[in-house]
């Protein structure tokens, strides 16, 4: 679903995305558009983590914790891998940790007022 962090695509400013891109984009910013999902990805982007260690971070119930999970590996924005009897969950790629990270830190922008910068 998603380039490879080092590979030129049709996105690079040279034409416009494909519809195809453009949906799968929507798709992992609607993802992004829920609190609790938001959480995950930030902890997740720094590394590997369970169900109960993710619960404990973002302070949801477990069962609300997996349905979130299956939301965003569907999405293709988390992926999974087996530790013996554990699922253990990451953020899939540089694209999404850098999104989550970008958007968090905008936000942060708004929020604290702080200035601009490219």
């Amino acid at each position: 679903m998603y380039a490879r962090d080092n590979a030129a695509t049709a996105t690079d400013g040279q034409q416009p995305p494909s519809d195809e891109q453009v949906d799968a984009a929507v798709t992992a910013l609607r993802m992004l558009a829920e609190p609790t999902r938001l959480r995950l990805l930030w902890v997740l982007r720094d590394g590997e983590h369970d169900v109960t260690t993710l619960t404990a971070a973002v302070g949801a119930a477990r069962p609300a914790v997996s349905q979130h999970l299956a939301k965003l590996l569907l999405a293709g924005l988390v992926s999974t891998r087996r530790d013996g009897r554990r699922v253990l969950y990451r953020a899939r790629g540089g694209h999404v940790r850098r999104l989550v990270t970008e958007v968090l830190h905008a936000a942060d922008h708004q929020v604290t007022g702080a200035p601009e910068h490219e």
